[in-house]
């Protein structure tokens, strides 16, 4: 699957984009796996409350299941003005 990186996201993991492999059957599983791979990777998904989360450009929350998800994209929340 592929995975996108917004905003502060993409500043603390230093990548856009990565195409993965994962193991994890919900969002939640993923940021565990992600968390385990290097420290800026913790340091991105350190606080949750701070993230938000699409799968297949839809917006989702983190228990959600990833089978058949294509892509996967975690950004800050947005705000009007």
């Amino acid at each position: 699957m592929q995975v996108l990186y917004f905003a502060w996201v993409r500043e603390r993991i230093g990548l856009p984009k990565e195409e993965l492999e994962t193991g994890a059957a919900t969002v939640a599983g993923l940021i565990e796996e992600l968390r385990a791979r290097e420290p800026r990777y913790a340091a991105a998904f350190e606080d949750l409350s701070a993230l938000r989360v699409a799968l297949d450009q839809e917006l989702s929350d983190f228990d959600a299941p990833l089978a058949g998800v294509r892509e996967v994209a975690f950004f800050p929340p947005m705000t009007g003005g």
